[in-house]
C-alpha cells in the first residue's frame, strides 16, 4: 500500500488490524475511566479516595509490571494480549452489572480497579514488545506515534460520549459499551497472521531474567535517564487527571459534561502531537524534544491549576495533552530503538513501572495533599517540579548522546524483529 508517511505503519495488515480494533476498544477505555472517576466521585464527594482508587488501579503495575515482562519475552506475544484483554472485558462487564443493578459500592470499584491493574501488568510490556512485530524496527518510531494517536483520539471521543451518557442514562451503560468494544481488539488480534518468533530459554531463575532487564536499564545511562524523567513527570504532574472531577465540579462549577469537555480537550491536544511525531522519519533530536515537552507539560499544568473559566481551563489542556504525548512517544521511541529484542519486554516493563506504576503513588499523594491544601494547589506544585525535572534531564543531554547513538547504531545492526 502506497500511504503518506504520516500513515505508512499502515501499511503492514496486521498493524491495521490491530489498529482498528484498538481504536474501538480504546473509546471504550476512555468512556470508563471518566464514568469511573464521576462515580467514584458521586458515591463519595472525596478527593482522597479519587487518589485511592487511581493507586488501587495502577499500583499492581508499578509490582508486577517486571513479571509481565518476564512472560512478554518468553511466551507468544500476541496470545499474552487476547488473554489480557479478554480479562478487560470481563472486568468492564462485571462492573456494568454492578452499576446497572444498583448495588455498587465503594469496595467493588477498589476491587475491579486493582483486578484491572493486574491484567495491565502483563497486557502493557506484551503490547509494547509486539508493536515491533508488527512492523520492523523501520517502521517501528512511526508505528509508536500512531498508537499515540489512536489513543488520543478515543481520548477525544470517549470523554465526550461518556459526560453525555453520564448525565443522561448513568454510568452504568459506560462500563457495559466498554465491554463491548474490547470484542474489536480481540477479533483483530485473532485475524492476525504472525511469524513465529525465535525465543531463546536463557538458563536463570525468574529473578534472575529480571534483574537482566534491570541489569541493562542502570548500566545504560541514556535509557535511565529518560525513565527517570518519565517517572518524575508520571508521579508528580499526571495525577492532575485524577483530580479533574474536583475541578469540573467544585472549581468550573461544572458537571459530567464539564469534565468529559476537558478530557477530551486534553486528548485533542495529545492527538496533535502524536501526529507530529508520526511525521518524523528519524531519531535525530527527540532527546530534546522529550526535555521540552516535558517542560511544556510542567508550565501548562501551573496555567491550568491557575484558572477559573471553565473555556480557559479547557483551552489550557490542549499545549497540556500535547506535551504529554510528546514526551511519552519520544520516550517510548527511543528505548525501543536502543533495547535489543530479547531483553525487550522485560525493558519496556520498566518503562510501564515508570510511566503507569509510578502513576498511582502520584494518585495517592496529589487526593491526599488536595484533601488537605487543594487541587489547584496540587496540581501547581506537581507543575513545576515537572518543570525542574525537564531542566534537569536538558542538562544533562549532551553527556549521553554519543551512548544514545551507539546504543541505536546497535540495535540497527542486530535488525530483525519484523513481519514477514
Amino acid at each position: 500500500m502506497r500511504l503518506p508517511v504520516t500513515l505508512r505503519a499502515l501499511g503492514y495488515r496486521n498493524y491495521r488490524l490491530f489498529f482498528g480494533g484498538q481504536l474501538i476498544s480504546l473509546i471504550g477505555t476512555w468512556m470508563q475511566n471518566v464514568s469511573q472517576a464521576w462515580l467514584v466521585y458521586r458515591l463519595t464527594g472525596s478527593s482522597a479516595l479519587l487518589g485511592a482508587v487511581g493507586f488501587a488501579a495502577q499500583i499492581p503495575v508499578f509490582v508486577l509490571a517486571p513479571l509481565g515482562g518476564i512472560v512478554a519475552d518468553r511466551y507468544n506475544r500476541r496470545r499474552i494480549v487476547v488473554a489480557t484483554q479478554t480479562s478487560s472485558m470481563l472486568l468492564a462487564f462485571a462492573m456494568a452489572a454492578l452499576t446497572l443493578s444498583g448495588s455498587v459500592r465503594i469496595w467493588h470499584i477498589f476491587v475491579l480497579a486493582a483486578l484491572l491493574g493486574v491484567t495491565n501488568s502483563f497486557d502493557i510490556p506484551a503490547r509494547q514488545s509486539f508493536i515491533v512485530e508488527m512492523v520492523g524496527k523501520q517502521d517501528l518510531m512511526n508505528a509508536i506515534a500512531l498508537n499515540s494517536s489512536m489513543f488520543n483520539a478515543s481520548r477525544v471521543i470517549g470523554p465526550a460520549v461518556a459526560g453525555v451518557l453520564v448525565a443522561s442514562v448513568g454510568e452504568g451503560w459506560c462500563f457495559f459499551i466498554n465491554g463491548l468494544s474490547f470484542m474489536a481488539v480481540i477479533a483483530g488480534l485473532l485475524a492476525m497472521s504472525v511469524k513465529r518468533r525465535e525465543t531463546v530459554n536463557r538458563p536463570g531463575s525468574p529473578v534472575s531474567r529480571v534483574v537482566e532487564g534491570f541489569r541493562f536499564v542502570l548500566g545504560n545511562p541514556p535509557v535511565h535517564a529518560i525513565l527517570i524523567l518519565l517517572g518524575v513527570v508520571s508521579v508528580t504532574g499526571m495525577p492532575y487527571a485524577v483530580l479533574m472531577p474536583i475541578f469540573a465540579a467544585r472549581i468550573l462549577h461544572g458537571g459530567p459534561k464539564a469534565l468529559g469537555g476537558l478530557s477530551a480537550m486534553a486528548g485533542i491536544g495529545a492527538l496533535a502531537g502524536a501526529l507530529l511525531l508520526a511525521g518524523r522519519k528519524d531519531l535525530r533530536g527527540l532527546g530534546r524534544w522529550a526535555a521540552s515537552a516535558a517542560f511544556g507539560f510542567g508550565a501548562g499544568l501551573v496555567a491550568f491549576s491557575a484558572s477559573r473559566q471553565l473555556w480557559l481551563s479547557a483551552a489550557i489542556l490542549v499545549p497540556v495533552g500535547f506535551s504529554m504525548i510528546v514526551q511519552m512517544g519520544s520516550s517510548n521511541t527511543l528505548i525501543q530503538s536502543m533495547v535489543p529484542d530479547h531483553l525487550r519486554g522485560r525493558v519496556m516493563s520498566v518503562y510501564s513501572m515508570m510511566f503507569m506504576g509510578m502513576a498511582p503513588i502520584g494518585a495517592l499523594l496529589a487526593g491526599a495533599a488536595a484533601q488537605k491544601f487543594g487541587a489547584p494547589a496540587t496540581v501547581a506544585a506537581g507543575g513545576a517540579i515537572s518543570m525542574a525535572a525537564a531542566t534537569g534531564f536538558r542538562i544533562w543531554l549532551p553527556r549521553i548522546r554519543a551512548a544514545t547513538r551507539t546504543l541505536i547504531a546497535a540495535q540497527q545492526m542486530a535488525g530483525g524483529g519484523g513481519p514477514e
